[in-house]
């Protein structure tokens, strides 16, 4: 557990990566200085958000500050999550095991495949004509 008055988490998703910060507080969620309903007008991205309160039990204890860049809206989202996840485990480890039962603290590793030689995408083959 660290000293300081707020608790850090890094978390990534495909090419996006969130620097999290947790404090105690109304439970107030900024991500790169806006709330984060406004940044997330879909309601599948705020559950994924709140997904590590709701296992833990500490909705509207912490208040959030954000920093994420890179990768599209969905893979931002995710790392926001396993952000929180680790950040919640910086303040305590009693939240270790609920969050690696949720696999909340394991991070996805999928990303894009890349294009090859030949192929118009990473499989993608141009069509075959007989004649």
């Amino acid at each position: 557990m660290s000293t300081a008055t707020y608790h850090r988490g890094t978390g990534r998703r495909k090419c996006a990566i969130a620097q999290v910060k947790l404090s105690s507080g109304s439970g107030q969620i900024q991500i790169n200085g806006k709330p984060y309903l406004q940044f997330f007008p879909l309601v599948d991205h705020r559950k994924m958000i709140e997904q590590a309160f709701i296992v833990t039990d500490t909705v509207g204890k912490y208040n959030i500050e954000v920093k994420v860049v890179g990768g599209g809206v969905t893979g931002q989202a995710g790392a926001i999550k396993h952000g929180i996840a680790r950040a919640l485990v910086d303040l305590s480890e009693d939240f270790r095991g609920p969050l690696r039962k949720h696999g909340l603290l394991t991070r996805d590793s999928r990303i894009k495949e890349r294009k090859k030689y030949g192929l118009k995408r990473a499989r993608k083959a141009p069509q075959y004509t007989k004649r």
